[in-house]
């Protein structure tokens, strides 16, 4: 009987505790809440840097109605918001979705649906950076989209490797519509654009614009949300299959002809390194 008393008496503590505990862990702080001038509609991933501040996007909303880049910073009177950029929706593209990435400089790539130029009515949209100089964000298109073979309305985040190659996909446009995977690799001051694969609809998918594809040991993994075996979308690996061999006398320096085969095989590989085989 005491036994019994005593269990009586402790499982309404246990009880009390365990609701405690459950409160206190579904606890959410609003960080920030969007107006119309900071962005609306904030579809984004969230990126930070190594000081702790973090990036996204909105689609809409900024001073032209056409969304925004933003970042919120850590204070110790909590966190402040600013616009970095507000799109015009014009050649600078317009309706950025799904944020943006960072590179080791801390500068800050993304994509956005509309603008640019193309085909497209309202644009083919873009792949943009943007640069921090002196705390003045300054935008730059890095490519506009033609709604061609090169692909259209891009809407995911774009890959960075540790080299400055981008690599991201398009949900439409390509040699078969059914959208394309894409890299874009830095050269001086200037950007080179390629299609490393045009998505055709089948077994292979179509609609690239499910997210980010993550790059790692030199193979992309993404996901599209169409197409496959059974028509509804797949997960993709692809494996960098380049290689040149050079072959000239080890004595004399590289010919033109056999440059430009190193460039081609650097191109091709996936955040690797160039290397070749001389003979």
């Amino acid at each position: 009987m005491n036994t019994l008393i005593r269990f009586k008496n402790v499982a309404p503590l246990f009880v009390i505790a365990l609701s405690l505990v459950t409160a206190t862990a579904t606890t959410t702080d609003v960080v920030f809440s969007f107006a119309e001038d900071d962005g609306e509609y904030a579809d984004t991933d969230l990126e930070t840097d190594s000081a702790g501040n973090i990036y996204g996007t909105t689609v809409l909303g900024g001073n032209h109605g056409s969304g925004t880049v933003f970042q919120l910073s850590p204070t110790p009177n909590g966190w402040v918001q600013s616009v970095l950029y507000s799109f015009a929706g014009g050649v600078d593209g317009g309706e950025p979705y799904k944020g943006v990435s960072i590179d080791g400089q801390g500068n800050l790539y993304g994509t956005a649906v509309t603008g640019g130029s193309g085909s497209c009515e309202g644009g083919c949209g873009v792949v943009y950076k943007l640069t921090n100089s002196g705390g003045t964000w300054t935008q730059t298109v890095i490519h506009a989209f033609t709604g061609g073979n090169d692909g259209s309305g891009p809407g995911s985040r774009v890959t960075v490797d540790q080299s400055g190659n981008l690599y991201g996909m398009t949900p439409t446009g390509g040699t078969y519509g059914a959208g394309t995977i894409y890299k874009i690799h830095p050269s001086g001051s200037s950007w080179n654009f390629r299609v490393i694969h045009t998505f055709t609809g089948g077994a292979d998918g179509a609609s690239g614009s499910a997210g980010r594809m993550l790059l790692s040991h030199g193979q992309l993994y993404g996901a599209v949300t169409a197409g496959g075996i059974y028509g509804a979308g797949l997960v993709f690996e692809r494996t960098a299959a380049c290689s040149v061999l050079l072959r000239v006398n080890s004595m004399e320096p590289l010919t033109m002809e056999a440059k430009t085969a190193l460039a081609l095989f650097t191109s091709c590989l996936p955040g690797k390194p160039a290397s070749g085989t001389r003979e």
